[in-house]
């Protein structure tokens, strides 16, 4: 029932983008909407800045750019150009219609090209290096966070002078609205990017700094809660132990407690800050905030990272959807009529993902889309410059000759044409979605006389398994514990101003640039 609601969603969210009117080329020179004063990041200098805002200058100088009043980055972490296919099908199929033509709410957005995810260190990079590059437009080392590649690795003392503007700070310093929205933790590397300086993404509380200097470098949950971002209005999602002290029981979970070493309390600590705030951790608090009015929201549903869609259903009254979520944003952040800028990140595809669980995986991409959809519906082409992107892919593949309708999930039923038809060359079959490396390459059989798993690291029979059950792990080639990032290009589809300057090959840090010359905040390079 729930996959046929969000396939109506997106049907729904297709007409509306039909209707809507689609940003022109060839517009006249930018002039803001809402009088914003550019700002020259203090990354400025930085190579990797200067030649994504060299690139996106001629694409501006060549088609013109109109104004965007407004500014949603949707992050759909690993998702994949073969994730989006099979949420595509998926989607359909759960509906009852032809999944291979479907059209999900991110496919009707009129602009679309590939993003090049490599960052200054590795082919095949991580969420922080990533997602730095699309929100600070320089690309930096993988692991990194709001710092350049000149910083070193879990050095505190290398990130001075190296640090990162974020767009997100500059709006926030700009007088616009800001907010981050997340199902993973808040502090995790994709949402942290928007306000974090680290040189390890894995500093969220000061109890994971493992020997380094809280004060010298201060932990992720605590430059939130110091920085500029604590003046953002809407954060939500999960993660508040890295929030609490051990010593205090989580408010949902008694059995849980915080992590934090210092004795701390955050979230109480954010609160006391002034002005109307609220803290929520629970659906029913989410629920009596009225987001129509400008009270700032700090929301931590979970001690980590919230539910997967797929188990969310069965608590339902613990924690909001992402589609909701993201609703409360935009109401709460267009209160101000200066405009805003809003990150939606899917934080879970990517776990679903590592645990070569593709279900799970696809279930979270359709929930992400359906807050794509709501975005879509709520906000106006004419003003509101929205781009769907991902930090990274995944190894999932889409393979064999399975039939058409045949489920994405299933076995593959090959055509009496196709080559080596339904059995792999060792007599066995196999599913049509599949990974690289990662668990799914063995299954345990049993238990040593210790106690410990014993695993069969061969391809076994799936003649009979069932598929499409929720704790499935598609088969993969490499055993891996955890399976692994895809290193090509991912899609970035865009709607809005300034959305036709998303086409062709890019470099994944020219999103900032894109996103920050359509709102204003910053200028065109060599701009006095």
């Amino acid at each position: 029932m729930r996959l046929a609601v969000a396939a109506l969603v997106s049907t729904l969210a297709l007409a509306a983008a039909c209707a809507a009117a689609v940003a022109t080329s060839g517009a006249p020179a930018m002039q803001t909407r809402s009088g914003n004063v550019p700002v020259l990041p203090i990354q400025a200098e930085d190579a990797y800045y200067k030649s994504a805002a060299s690139a996106v200058e001629a694409r501006i100088a060549e088609r013109g750019i109109k104004p965007a009043k407004n500014v949603i980055l949707f992050i759909g972490d690993g998702m994949g150009v073969s994730t989006i296919t099979a949420s595509r099908i998926y989607a359909g199929q759960s509906a009852g219609v032809d999944g291979e033509s479907y059209r999900l709410a991110m496919d009707t957005l009129p602009w679309a090209a590939l993003s090049k995810t490599y960052s200054h260190d590795y082919q095949v990079s991580d969420s922080a290096g990533t997602a730095t590059a699309i929100v600070s437009g320089l690309k930096t080392k993988s692991g990194f966070l709001g710092v350049s590649s000149a910083a070193n690795f879990g050095n505190c003392a290398s990130v001075q002078g190296a640090e990162a503007d974020t767009l997100f700070e500059i709006a926030q310093r700009s007088g616009l609205a800001t907010g981050v929205v997340s199902t993973a933790r808040i502090t995790h590397a994709t949402p942290a990017a928007t306000f974090a300086k680290v040189p390890h993404r894995n500093w969220e509380a000061d109890a994971d700094m493992r020997g380094a200097s809280s004060d010298t470098c201060k932990d992720i949950a605590r430059q939130l809660i110091e920085g500029a971002a604590s003046d953002f209005d809407v954060i939500l999602g999960g993660g508040r132990s890295k929030f609490l002290p051990k010593e205090m029981p989580d408010p949902e979970y008694p059995d849980q407690s915080g992590e934090r070493a210092d004795g701390r309390n955050l979230m109480e600590d954010w609160a006391a800050k002034g002005g109307e705030r609220v803290t929520l951790f629970d659906k029913a608090g989410f629920d009596g905030v009225d987001f129509t009015s400008g009270v700032k929201v700090l929301g931590l549903f979970e001690p980590s990272h919230m539910q997967y869609e797929l188990d969310r259903e069965e608590d339902k009254a613990g924690e909001p959807s992402l589609e909701e979520m993201t609703r409360a944003a935009i109401t709460r952040l267009a209160q101000n009529p200066d405009g805003f800028v809003l990150m939606v990140e899917g934080g879970r595809i990517d776990h679903a993902h590592h645990a070569g669980n593709a279900i799970r995986a696809l279930e979270d991409t359709l929930a992400f889309d359906a807050a794509v959809a709501a975005a879509l519906e709520m906000t106006s082409r004419d003003d509101t410059l929205i781009i769907v992107t991902a930090d990274h892919s995944h190894t999932l593949t889409i393979n064999g000759y399975p039939q058409r309708g045949n489920p994405i999930l299933g076995i593959v039923t090959a055509g009496a044409s196709a080559e080596g038809g339904s059995l792999g060359a060792d007599g066995l079959p196999y599913t049509t979605l599949s990974y690289a490396n990662g668990p799914g390459a063995c299954r345990e059989t049993g238990k040593d006389a210790d106690g410990k798993p014993e695993y069969d690291c061969k391809r076994y029979d799936l003649t009979g398994v069932d598929t499409l059950a929720a704790d499935f792990r598609q088969q993969a080639l490499v055993p891996l514990y955890s399976e692994t990032h895809g290193g090509e290009d991912v899609a970035a589809f865009a709607s809005g101003p300034g959305a036709n300057l998303v086409s062709g090959v890019i470099e994944q840090n020219e999103i900032f640039h894109i996103m920050g010359r359509a709102i204003g905040l910053i200028p065109a390079p060599d701009a006095d």
